[in-house]
């Protein structure tokens, strides 16, 4: 009798929505609704993106859309505009189900874009109107799909009391799990006890921390390109940009939260590490590892770093990686996944392709775990 063999379930565990130009016109509570987060023209024709009256960026917003076009084009044809740029399943839930059945994907986690770009630590009450907004939006563009698309609850962390709301709010909507930024906030680390109530609650919901990167302009976390290439002089190199932008940020962001104790806290706690590769996962386990055996009695932690990652970590591979294998070996199968990025202009548009031909090596049992397994049992699909 011939065995019928059983596609794997996928789940991209990367991809983006291109929020509509006019979200927080429509979504942002009255009170707030003159500070609100804008895309309109200015005297000149350029577009330019408006954070509480102040301009953020000018221009170039059609890079932000990214994958439906040539990206020599979009940086040649800075008057395009942003919602030209934007992919119809970047914004709508039919659009979205539509590609995630061409693509052969089962699910997509969903960050957003404009919302990884707008900073107000100096207003939390406004940082949270913002989120709330974006959240209500999301939920409006993921409900009707939830088997397909999962919502991820947009988080500021610059009042515990407020986040912990919004977040509680959310779970019980039915996200899976909160965006973070991967930054101190007010001179605190995530790992900073203030912080123990949000930790508490994901625990308890059985759901993760997503850190993903950010770009905030006035971060150090974002301005080493700037120390390499003197903007004033020169463009930016940008093979360099992209491609260590987000290992910049989250490097230290997951070797802060294992050295700090976190996990020794909340041992239950999941924390998943999105668009910064994941080929480093054992150099960084190896490297913390051999620190603590010279050092470990001054560190504020119980047990070698090696064990936190391998147990309270996920870690997001670009489809086109090729050390992934090895990675599971060194640091656990269970805690890989894959992303496409999709709809940014750095994204992999071919990523299911991709993402096959560079697991193509391993047994089945294990790229269908890389493929959606791991992924179905961290967010329980």
């Amino acid at each position: 009798m011939t065995q019928i063999q059983q596609r794997p379930f996928v789940v991209d565990m990367d991809s983006h929505v291109l929020e509509p130009a006019d979200l927080w016109t429509r979504y942002l509570e009255p009170k707030y609704r003159d500070r609100g987060i804008l895309i309109q023209r200015n005297s000149a024709g350029l577009e330019q993106l408006i954070i509480d009256n102040e301009v953020l960026m000018t221009g170039r917003l059609a890079s932000l859309g990214g994958v439906d076009h040539d990206a020599g084009d979009l940086f040649m044809q800075p008057d395009l505009p942003y919602a030209e740029a934007c992919p119809p399943a970047s914004y709508d839930t039919d659009a979205r189900v539509a590609l995630l059945d061409e693509w052969g994907v089962d699910a997509g986690v969903v960050f957003p874009t404009i919302g990884i770009l707008w900073d107000k630590a100096d207003d939390p009450e406004l940082a949270m109107a913002y989120a709330r907004a974006y959240n209500n939006w999301q939920w409006d563009f993921a409900s009707p799909a939830l088997d397909r698309i999962v919502p991820i609850a947009q988080i500021p962390l610059y009042d515990v009391d407020l986040a912990l709301t919004e977040l509680r709010r959310c779970l019980k909507l039915g996200f899976k799990g909160m965006f973070m930024a991967p930054e101190p906030v007010a001179g605190k680390r995530p790992s900073h006890p203030d912080f123990d109530p949000l930790w508490a609650e994901l625990v308890e919901a059985d759901l993760p921390i997503c850190v993903h990167l950010i770009v905030r302009f006035n971060r150090s976390v974002n301005s080493a390109s700037a120390m390499w290439w003197d903007s004033e002089k020169e463009p930016m190199n940008i093979v360099f940009a992209f491609g260590l932008g987000g290992t910049m940020q989250l490097i230290p962001a997951t070797a802060a939260l294992v050295c700090d104790g976190l996990f020794d806290r909340f041992p239950n706690l999941k924390v998943t590490i999105v668009e910064s590769g994941a080929g480093y996962a054992a150099y960084l386990m190896d490297r913390l590892d051999e620190k603590y055996q010279r050092f470990g009695k001054l560190a504020p932690i119980k047990r070698p770093p090696s064990e936190y990652l391998r147990e309270n970590f996920w870690f997001v591979m670009d489809p086109s990686e090729r050390s992934i294998d090895t990675q599971c070996d060194l640091l656990g199968e269970e805690h890989f996944l894959w992303g496409s990025d999709y709809p940014h202009i750095d994204s992999h548009i071919n990523a299911r392709t991709e993402v096959d031909t560079a697991l193509a090596s391993m047994s089945e049992s294990r790229r269908n775990l890389i493929l959606g397994g791991n992924a179905r049992q961290l967010f329980h699909l």
